[in-house]
This record gives C-alpha cells, sequence and structure tokens, in this order.
C-alpha cells in the first residue's frame, strides 16, 4: 500500500497501521483466542480500511472507525469459524469434548478457562463492548462509534456484561469481606 496523505490533513495510512495494530491485534486475539486468525482479521481489516479511507470524513474519529471494521470481520470470521465446525462435527463423532469428559480441572488455570468460556458466550455486543472498555481502554463514546450505538447503550452492554460475570463467579460482599478480615 502506497503513503496517501489526505488533503484534509488526516494522517497518512500507515500511520493508522503504526499507531493502531498492536492494539487492534488485541483486541481480534481476545475475540478470537487465536493468533493466527486475530492476525488474518488484521490484515482484513487493513484492506477494508484502505478501500474506504478516501471516502471518510475528516472529523472521524478514527480508533474508533477502525475497531468497527475489526468487529465486524471478527463477527464475520466467528460465523464462519462455527459454521465450519458445525460441517465437520459429524466427521469427529467419536471426539468427546472436554466439557462433556466429566474432567474437572481445579487449577487456576481451570478457572481462567472458566472465566474465558463465560465471556465467549456472552451476547455478542456485550462481550465487544467488555473488551473494548476494560483491556483496550476505549472510552463509551468510541465503543459506540465501533459498535453502532449510542454511549449509554454502549455503558450497559459493559454494565450487562461485568454483571453476569460476576454473577457466575461471585463477588464477595461487603459484609463477607469485613467478617472474613475479622478472622
Amino acid at each position: 500500500m502506497g503513503t496517501y496523505m489526505r488533503p484534509d490533513g488526516q494522517p497518512p495510512f500507515e500511520e493508522l497501521i503504526d499507531r493502531h495494530s498492536a492494539e487492534l491485534f488485541r483486541y481480534l486475539w481476545r475475540l478470537l483466542r487465536d493468533s493466527d486468525d486475530a492476525q488474518d482479521c488484521l490484515q482484513e481489516t487493513y484492506v477494508k480500511a484502505f478501500r474506504s479511507y478516501s471516502r471518510l470524513q475528516s472529523a472521524a474519529n478514527l480508533r474508533a472507525w477502525l475497531y468497527k471494521i475489526a468487529t465486524n470481520v471478527a463477527r464475520t470470521h466467528g460465523r464462519r469459524r462455527t459454521r465450519l465446525a458445525a460441517r465437520t462435527a459429524d466427521l469427529d463423532g467419536d471426539r468427546v469434548p472436554e466439557a462433556e469428559s466429566g474432567v474437572s480441572d481445579s487449577s487456576d488455570g481451570g478457572m481462567l478457562a472458566q472465566v474465558v468460556q463465560t465471556v465467549n458466550e456472552l451476547p455478542y455486543h456485550q462481550r465487544e463492548a467488555l473488551m473494548m472498555r476494560k483491556y483496550q481502554g476505549l472510552e463509551y463514546e468510541e465503543i459506540a462509534l465501533a459498535l453502532g450505538c449510542t454511549p449509554t447503550t454502549a455503558r450497559a452492554h459493559v454494565y450487562q456484561a461485568v454483571k453476569k460475570l460476576r454473577q457466575r463467579f461471585g463477588e464477595p460482599t461487603r459484609h463477607a469481606t469485613a467478617q472474613e478480615a475479622a478472622r
């Protein structure tokens, strides 16, 4: 991709890549949990962004715009992966998924796996908003732009995701914590 400087003063496209690649890769990896898939989606994100960069309005929030493209690319990739898994499930009939095998991992790694699984089971808007806010540090306005909703809705998505995680894993109440401290 050649250097492209917009007449309205937006930075060259290569500068966007340099500035946002690492954080977008981390975001995509958290959504997809696979480095190769995250790298493929990152490349597809930049191809789509490059194709529409010249039409982007000068006042646009470039970071949120890139997150929106990355989110849509990851969603499409996830749907493709789900369809492929459904087609090949019959071929793997003899395999028993770990969750059904009765094997329990009580180590910290097992707890982490449960948290990851629970986050992955969240509705996609909640999962994406949670990751953008808690892991990527985006403001609610940026999350709203990336998800195509209002900042209030973005805040609600994060709240609902955290609420579901707390319900699943529990959060000590102030009363219980005070009792333990007194012991």
